[in-house]
């Protein structure tokens, strides 16, 4: 893998059995869970990174093709003034606010086209394949407070072990063990 620019950054959510979502893609159980009193600690020495603050250091995204088509339910587009790229082999995609590419390479290619600096990156098999290609340098993960026993995983199988150091964690009022992860350099 040449030298790059950029720090590829995961911030995603997950239940404590390791599901992006159910088999059918929906993610109630994250976004609108039953209200029920968690008891966290109030303060954190070393918290992990929050949305607002991970979000406004981001200058590209790339996703998966699932994840575009379930960001495109949402109504209203939340990456404005973001340089989007997807990463599909499926049909071509009609939306001017996106780039397509067919490969890891060809994206890899087109975010330093870009000058890309912090990169986020979403979705399942698109995280799993930034992970097998050595190109993820950072890892936010929020675990909720629930068992799912089925539906996707956020990570599947991988050649190597992959090395994480902590770099802060903290518990959220709904429930959510959020861990910052400096990925180890193999």
């Amino acid at each position: 893998m040449t030298s790059r620019n950029w720090r590829g950054r995961v911030f995603i959510g997950t239940s404590a059995d390791g599901k992006i979502a159910r088999d059918d893609g929906s993610l109630e159980w994250l976004t609108d869970p039953p209200a029920r009193h968690h008891d966290v600690p109030t303060t954190a020495d070393r918290p992990a990174l929050v949305w607002e603050t991970f979000f406004e250091t981001v200058d590209a995204i790339v996703m998966g093709r699932a994840t575009y088509d379930s960001v495109l339910g949402f109504g209203e587009w939340p990456f404005e003034g973001r340089h989007v790229l997807v990463l599909t082999t499926r049909s071509v995609i009609e939306d001017p606010r996106v780039r397509t590419a067919s490969s890891i390479d060809d994206v890899t290619r087109l975010l330093d086209e870009l000058g890309a600096r912090d990169v986020y990156i979403d979705g399942g098999r698109t995280i799993q394949s930034f992970l097998r290609a050595g190109l993820v340098d950072e890892l936010t993960l929020s675990v909720a407070p629930i068992i799912l026993g089925s539906g996707r995983s956020l990570f599947g199988e991988l050649d190597e072990d992959v090395l994480l150091t902590v770099r802060g964690s903290h518990a959220t009022d709904d429930g959510l063990v959020r861990t910052t992860y400096d990925v180890v350099a193999g």
